[in-house]
């Protein structure tokens, strides 16, 4: 009997552990709460090739490359670039490689970025404007060496999830946030935009407000959008408690407001990070296809 009333209390411990944890909106914690979808994997083969883009605060930082089969140089082919989300905090290239490979398997050449990170506190030298410089410089780079990447120069599509999102968007948005020395004259605007589930309020009623200090509004996608931006694709869950729905919401028309075009991909109930491949497979090649299907919808013929 003491056995029994034991299992019953420690049962009912981690199941309130689990309700807490879903009101604070850890993302950890939404993970820990589907473990069969944790179960499910994409295996991520190592990138082709990887190579330094720039040096910056004393660390090299590079582009993970996955090559579609039978790419050469001399290919002409479309390129899709992701950046990882993390909170500007953690994360790596390795975190959303899954991503570019599957466009390089759609005959793309597949990119996914490092940047530099805050530390876990949110201080240190690197700030987000900093994060914000690394993706821009990263795009002028990908553009500079198109001819020996094989990679059609006026067809990079630039993606990123949560505050890879944010630093996705700010290639388009955010102008002036620029590494000091750098050639500009180099455009780092995409040619396409996806955004998944991204930071994109800054303020308070979002996300990330005291890392972005106090020139925050400087680096708010949702305050940055004007006339001419590249076609752009958001995906977000209804249910995101990170980075709240209605900041997408707003976003979406103010794109439209302004002129651009601007496609939305609603998840209802989704949570933050819903359609990563460690919620559940099936819903990440869903939105893999969505985004193909939006760059296919742009001419955007790929050369397999």
């Amino acid at each position: 009997m003491k056995n029994a009333r034991l299992l019953l209390i420690l049962t009912l411990g981690l199941t309130s552990a689990l309700q807490a944890a879903r009101v604070t909106g850890d993302p950890a914690s939404e993970e820990d709460a589907a473990p069969s979808a944790r179960r499910e994997r994409i295996r991520v083969d190592p990138p082709t090739r990887v190579v330094e883009y720039k040096t910056a605060g004393g660390q090299k930082l590079t582009l993970d490359i996955f090559e579609p089969a039978g790419h050469k140089p001399t290919d002409h082919r479309p390129c899709f670039v992701t950046i990882h989300g993390g909170g500007w905090v953690h994360g790596s290239a390795k975190s959303f490689a899954c991503f570019a490979q599957d466009f390089a398997k759609r005959g793309y050449v597949g990119i996914s970025v490092e940047y530099r990170l805050l530390d876990k506190n949110g201080g240190g030298p690197t700030t987000v404007f900093d994060c914000v410089k690394d993706g821009r410089s990263a795009i002028r780079y990908i553009r500079s060496h198109a001819a020996e990447l094989g990679i059609d120069p006026k067809k990079i599509a630039v993606s990123g999830g949560s505050a890879g999102g944010q630093v996705a968007a700010g290639t388009a948005l955010f102008d002036g946030t620029d590494e000091a020395g750098e050639d500009t004259g180099v455009s780092c605007v995409p040619d396409a935009l996806v955004l998944y589930f991204p930071v994109i309020d800054t303020s308070t009623e979002g996300y990330g407000n005291a890392k972005c200090g106090d020139r925050w509004q400087e680096i708010s996608p949702l305050l940055r959008v004007k006339a001419g931006l590249p076609p752009t694709i958001i995906f977000h869950g209804t249910a995101d408690r990170i980075t709240p729905f209605k900041g997408a919401q707003a976003f979406v028309e103010a794109m439209k407001k302004a002129g651009n075009r601007c496609e939305f991909v609603v998840n209802e109930g989704g949570a933050h990070g819903y359609l990563m491949p460690m919620k559940g497979v099936p819903i990440f090649n869903e939105s893999m296809q969505k985004t193909a299907g939006f760059l296919d919808s742009l001419g955007w013929n790929v050369a397999k």
